[in-house]
């Protein structure tokens, strides 16, 4: 075993010695074929690599200016891309906020129609669409909280 892994035996040789020394054939033209593929996907990997280190600002440096426009070009596209996602995002919370305040108004609507039936004492509806029942504020104030007019010491001046 010591003869077939020596640092500089690649896994290609390994097979070569073992073929050879056993007359069985194991690396045939698929198995080259399937080798060759995993080189180009390797290539084509860090190739991408590369390119998204590009994407992300980094390793700019050792790009020449015509090879930036397309990288500039990319990021432009991206970032509209984003900015309308996000306006159609935007665009669907502010129907989802109309359809809900619609709905809030209705809902009032129907219990103020429902407590008029019942014989409550029903105000009216405020700015927001809550019912105002029965309510009298400065009653519902205790005295000692309320606002006072303030009249000097009449004592202090004599």
């Amino acid at each position: 075993m010591s003869e077939y892994s020596s640092p500089s035996t690649t896994l290609v040789k390994i097979l070569d010695r073992y073929q050879k020394a056993s007359g069985k054939k194991l690396w045939d033209a698929k198995h080259e074929f399937l080798s060759n593929e995993v080189e180009r996907i390797k290539k084509e990997n860090d190739s991408m690599q590369i390119k998204l280190r590009h994407l992300k600002g980094e390793d700019l440096t050792s790009l020449h200016p015509k090879e930036l426009i397309p990288i500039e070009e990319a990021l432009d596209n991206g970032l509209a891309n984003v900015r309308a996602r996000q306006m159609e995002f935007l665009r669907a919370l502010k129907k989802n906020e109309r359809n809900l305040e619609d709905e809030n108004k209705r809902l009032s609507y129907i219990l103020h129609q429902q407590q008029i039936s019942m014989g409550g004492n029903v105000r009216e509806v405020d700015h927001h669409g809550y019912l105002q029942k029965g309510r009298d504020y400065p009653s519902q104030i205790p005295f000692a909280f309320r606002v006072q007019p303030i009249q000097p010491n009449l004592h202090q001046n004599k």
